[in-house]
C-alpha cells in the first residue's frame, strides 16, 4: 500500500516510560522534517476539529544498543537523515539543553536511546536489519 516506510527502533532495555517518551519526541522529528505525512484535521460526527496524524502506519522495533549503532550508521552511510535520541537527554530538561548534549558526541559516541527515519521500503529494511518488532 505504502512504498515508505516511517520506521522507529527503540533501545530494548529502556524503562517502559522511556520507551513511550523516545517515541513520541523520534516521531515528531520525522513528522517536522516530512510535513506531506501528515494527513487532514480529523472532525467528529459533531463537528469537533481534531489534530491530523500521519497518513501511514509507523513501524515500532525494538534492538540491543550495538544494533542501534550499526543502523546510525546505516542512516549516515546512506544519506538518509534520521531523528535520534541518546541516553544524556533523559537528564535535560528542555530542547536547547537536548541539542547541546547531542552536540557534545561525534557519531558513534552516545548511547543511542532511540532512532526513526521514514525511507523508501527497500532502504528502511536494509538499514534497520537487525531490528525486530517491538513486543
Amino acid at each position: 500500500m505504502f512504498e515508505t516506510k516511517f520506521v522507529v527502533v527503540i533501545r530494548e532495555d529502556l524503562a517502559v516510560w522511556q520507551k513511550l517518551n523516545v517515541t513520541a519526541f523520534l516521531a515528531t522529528g520525522v513528522a517536522a522534517a516530512k510535513p506531506d505525512i501528515i494527513g487532514e484535521n480529523y472532525r467528529d460526527a459533531a463537528g469537533n476539529v481534531h489534530h491530523a496524524m500521519s497518513v501511514q502506519p509507523i513501524i515500532i522495533l525494538s534492538a540491543d544498543g550495538e544494533t542501534l549503532k550499526k543502523i546510525h550508521e546505516r542512516t549516515l552511510r546512506r544519506w538518509q537523515t534520521a531523528s535520534l535520541y541518546i541516553d544524556d537527554m533523559f537528564s535535560t530538561g528542555h530542547d536547547e539543553a537536548n541539542r547541546a548534549v547531542f552536540a557534545s558526541y561525534p557519531p558513534g559516541e552516545a548511547q543511542i536511546a532511540g532512532i526513526s527515519f521514514h525511507a523508501e521500503k527497500k532502504v528502511a529494511d536494509k538499514i534497520t536489519k537487525g531490528a525486530r518488532m517491538h513486543d
